[in-house]
């Protein structure tokens, strides 16, 4: 089949049957212009996934039509940043934050701003703020209503006045699209539960030997909450499909309706005025029996289609993947067709497998392997965010070097949750499993290097390794080439909060423990040089300062380099006539070098930029226990 001319076909059927009267001329002028480039990298994507449906016509006209609406609707007054190519700068610094755990709402957040601004950030991600079930919710993620803000944090209309106050100060704004599943409280899902046949075919119900048939082959991703991926209901007797939480209704995208029906909703995000949207649990939105239903080539069609849609009504949005998956796996959601930015989970758990070990070869083999992506494309690195540490890594490479990845996890759950002798880390474990043994780690960025078992102790030397700890993984961080991201606290060195165990609706849900409300004395502890928090905000901050008046950091070059010590990282990053090698010691020892670092930046003098000293490199032979250098020529 000629597909090219199958689309221009079908698009011609569709624009016949358009009802574009209320579009001024210009508006309909652009909007022709789009669909006609668009269509068809949109029917090209769908074709695999519905070509067979004989509603497939019904249903692109539905969408098109939406489209055509959308385009007369007023967005919040836009940044005015408008370099295409803004995910490059070395001007981006990111942070995620839960609006009531900052602020107390929208409207409070807005005196955040200048704190913001003042701390060199540029992006603001908002954790998920839409209608979600009283209680547990999953932090958020069990939508409800997707154009409904909740009500304790306020209304639409001071989330637009909030991307507004944002854009006003150079700042974008980040939203989840939580597209695989809604909450079972989704007028979709409570019209299910009446018997409405038209919105049972919009989740997966199913006798309990299919389910049975299927979860063979699935992964049990809250094993604690239950086991298996499906939820019984007796009062249809039938099971529905959740991947997650028995809240949790995962989305049938076999049904075209579906697809239509949250493009729309996606549209709404929009309308509020972000300009980034992430795309939660991506890898999970296509099931096929007898798979694992994760990755699948399907859901790269669905993916890419939704791409294509926010190509043709948003152009200026971007989608930023969140694939918590097999290295090779997270990759292939990364293109200018899929997914412009996509979080770097890999190199998150592997510098705290470095921190832990005090080596650096798995780090190494990894990003050799995996952490090249298309140029016009690029990660997010983050040391911690709302959820989990899961230790992710390719087992062949770590087999390559000894390592039983099975093994080495179980370490590393030990080490990171305080039960390894001499570990430094006062993290919390999540979502054990008992079959298999696996969980994985939750905790502050300073509670987890050690600075809460240090204070406890009132070990000075113990302090100052922590301290020197998260300047090592933020001196990584800020150098790697992408957008560098905060989680809540960490720039404020804030500790584990175990005021969770209070909440019968939090208590078994550990990632609590790094979703600390802020209050006004965090934040003026992080004024006080004297304090931990104080030097650990000052470092974060002078590093981002440092970051932003450097361009060397948006250079496109990066290439790792081996030194002589299984403890040493480093990397340069360079343009035609300027170098930045990062160095760093993940042990708490001097490490000897085997030859000056002046072959790595060809010159024989060189300034630390996080220290501003001019150093003489020839005479550098020592790397000091967990230091971290920018080196520039």
């Amino acid at each position: 089949m000629n597909i090219s001319f199958e689309a221009q076909k079908t698009l011609k059927r569709i624009i016949a049957e358009l009802n574009l009267s209320h579009l001024k001329p210009k508006q309909k002028s652009d909007f022709l212009t789009r669909i006609e480039q668009g269509f068809e990298p949109l029917f090209t994507q769908l074709f695999p996934l519905y070509g067979e449906r004989y509603d497939l016509h019904f249903h692109l006209a539905t969408l098109f039509q939406a489209f055509a609406d959308f385009s007369t609707k007023r967005r919040p007054a836009k940044i005015k940043d408008s370099d295409p190519n803004w995910i490059k700068s070395n001007k981006n610094v990111g942070i995620a934050v839960y609006v009531d755990q900052i602020a107390d709402d929208l409207s409070s957040l807005i005196d955040k701003v200048p704190y913001f601004k003042e701390l060199g950030v540029n992006y603001v991600h908002l954790m998920p703020l839409y209608l979600a079930p009283e209680g547990n919710s999953d932090g958020g993620y069990a939508i409800s209503d997707y154009r409904t803000v909740s009500p304790n944090l306020g209304t639409n209309k001071d989330l637009k006045e909030l991307a507004a106050a944002l854009h006003k100060n150079g700042i974008r704004m980040v939203l989840d699209f939580v597209f695989n599943h809604t909450s079972d409280e989704h007028e979709w899902a409570l019209e299910a539960k009446k018997g409405n046949l038209e919105y049972q075919d919009y989740y997966y119900f199913m006798s309990g030997q299919e389910a049975n048939e299927f979860n063979q082959t699935v992964r049990e991703i809250f094993p604690q909450v239950r086991r298996g991926s499906f939820t019984y209901m007796p009062e249809m007797d039938q099971h529905v499909w959740t991947t997650f939480n028995s809240f949790q209704w995962d989305l049938n995208y076999k049904n075209p309706a579906v697809f239509v029906a949250v493009v729309e909703e996606m549209l709404h995000l929009i309308l509020n005025g972000c300009d980034v949207l992430r795309l939660d649990a991506l890898a999970f939105v296509w099931k096929e029996k007898w798979t694992v239903c994760e990755n699948l080539t399907k859901a790269h069609n669905l993916i890419k289609a939704f791409k294509a849609c926010l190509d043709i009504a948003a152009p200026e949005v971007v989608f930023k993947s969140e694939a918590i998956v097999h290295p090779d796996e997270v990759n292939k959601y990364i293109g200018s067709d899929e997914c412009t930015l996509s979080y770097n989970p890999l190199v998150m758990a592997l510098l705290w497998e470095s921190l832990a070990t005090r080596k650096t070869p798995l780090l190494y083999s990894s990003m050799e392997r995996s952490f090249t992506i298309p140029n016009d494309t690029a990660w997010i690195n983050y040391i911690r965010c709302h959820d989990d540490i899961g230790w992710l890594w390719d087992d062949e490479v770590s087999g390559r070097l000894g390592i039983n990845g099975y093994d080495h996890r179980l370490f590393l759950n030990q080490f990171y949750t305080g039960q390894f002798e001499g570990s430094f880390a006062a993290g919390v474990p999540f979502q054990a499993n008992p079959t298999t043994g696996d969980c994985r780690v939750c905790g502050t960025l300073a509670s987890l290097v050690g600075v809460e078992s240090a204070i406890n102790s009132g070990n000075e030397l113990l302090l100052e390794h922590a301290l020197r700890r998260i300047k090592l993984l933020n001196g990584i961080n800020f150098a790697l080439p992408g957008i560098p991201l905060l989680y809540q606290g960490d720039d404020l060195g804030v500790l584990n909060d175990d005021t969770y165990l209070q909440d019968p609706d939090k208590k078994e849900d550990s990632r609590w423990v790094q979703r600390k409300k802020l209050t006004e004395s965090d934040f003026t502890m992080a004024l006080d040089a004297s304090t931990p928090q104080g030097k650990i905000a000052q470092l974060v901050r002078g590093m981002i300062k440092v970051r932003q008046e450097n361009t060397i950091f948006a250079a496109d070059e990066f290439e790792l380099i081996h030194l002589n010590s299984e403890h040493l990282f480093g990397f340069i990053r360079k343009t035609d006539d300027q170098r930045l090698l990062t160095i760093a010691n993940f042990s708490e020892h001097p490490i000897f070098l085997d030859g000056p670092l002046s072959r790595y930046l060809h010159c024989n003098q060189a300034k630390d930029l996080i220290t501003n000293e001019v150093v003489d490199l020839p005479n550098l032979n020592i790397i000091e226990p967990l230091a971290v250098h920018w080196f520039i020529n």
